[in-house]
């Protein structure tokens, strides 16, 4: 697998202490989405299991390389949002999951080595869950490697938390990021690593997907409300239809960009009528309001009192 330039030094420690035998029975892969977390583990895992891996990479062609690419290899599993009695996806992992989890570690390894359980994303379990994980955590079977994906690790709860070997994949060095957005033949890499807030992996994907032009979007109606042509009413419901959390996004950053204009003596991309203490009010409710589209609040109620206020 290819991997990216910011996984260097991970991988670097992580493969030091597999050739010492010094492996934890847990990781705790966390970061922001976007970062190669999950293709990090993918390729760990598939180096882990392979019987003829190089430099901690899979080669590709043993029976295990075959039987991971097929999704039929006895000592892997994953384990992420199951299904209810209906049929419906749930929005949580729950404990029964857990409990069959801890029932197949405590078997032995098919091939004699590694077993291998990869759950993502691990900030999803319910407590009930939570607490099932942790007694597999405090009593691990020889050979057993628990892997934890979370995009929000502190949802985690802290005992959890604290019996994994983390590791956090941090925002890259901008020119690192540059360089790879350049390779990977993103146009006008500096606007989409600055729309994605220093993420090359999201600046590529919102590059590829033509994201870049909902951020020039929102630019646009927020400078008409500001100048009194726009109507809260049928923005809100706009951007209710196109992926409200990822405008709100656009907006908190359209709104520090002006906060920016503000200080520095520059011309007011958005000429907001708020001052300097209102558009901080308004960028942190902003963000606030992203974070409340995950809960049972109505959506549309509160772009609407979070655009009413804006002028």
């Amino acid at each position: 697998m290819n991997s990216l330039p910011w996984h260097a030094a991970h991988w670097a420690r992580l493969q030091a202490r597999r050739e010492r035998d010094a492996l934890p029975h847990a990781l705790l892969l966390c970061g922001a989405p976007g970062l190669g977390k999950r293709g990090f583990a993918l390729r760990f895992v598939r180096g882990l299991l392979c019987e003829q891996s190089v430099d901690g990479d899979a080669c590709g062609h043993c029976r295990s390389c075959q039987l991971l690419l097929a999704g039929s290899h006895p000592d892997s599993s994953a384990m992420s949002y199951g299904l209810r009695k209906d049929g419906v996806q749930r929005s949580e992992i729950v404990v029964d999951q857990i409990r069959e989890l801890s029932a197949r570690l405590a078997m032995s390894s098919q091939f004699g080595g590694w077993q291998v359980v990869v759950i993502d994303p691990a900030d999803a379990m319910n407590p009930a869950a939570a607490n099932a994980l942790l007694k597999t955590l405090e009593e691990p079977a020889a050979q057993t490697l628990l892997i934890l994906l979370a995009d929000m690790p502190w949802r985690l709860p802290q005992t959890i938390r604290s019996r994994c070997q983390r590791i956090e994949f941090h925002l890259p060095d901008a020119d690192l990021a540059l360089a790879w957005l350049k390779q990977q033949g993103v146009g006008d890499p500096p606007t989409a690593l600055a729309a994605a807030g220093g993420n090359p992996g999201l600046a590529q994907q919102w590059a590829q997907a033509g994201v870049l032009d909902v951020r020039q979007e929102v630019r646009r109606d927020l400078a008409a409300l500001a100048a009194g042509r726009g109507e809260p009413q049928e923005i809100a419901k706009r951007w209710l239809d196109g992926e409200p959390a990822q405008r709100l996004w656009f907006a908190a950053q359209a709104v520090a960009d002006e906060a920016k204009a503000r200080a520095t003596g520059a011309g007011a991309p958005l000429a907001s009528a708020l001052d300097v203490e209102a558009l901080d009010r308004w960028y942190m409710a902003a963000n606030r309001t992203r974070e409340h589209l995950r809960g049972p609040l109505r959506a549309d109620l509160l772009l609407l009192e979070l655009l009413a206020v804006w002028h």
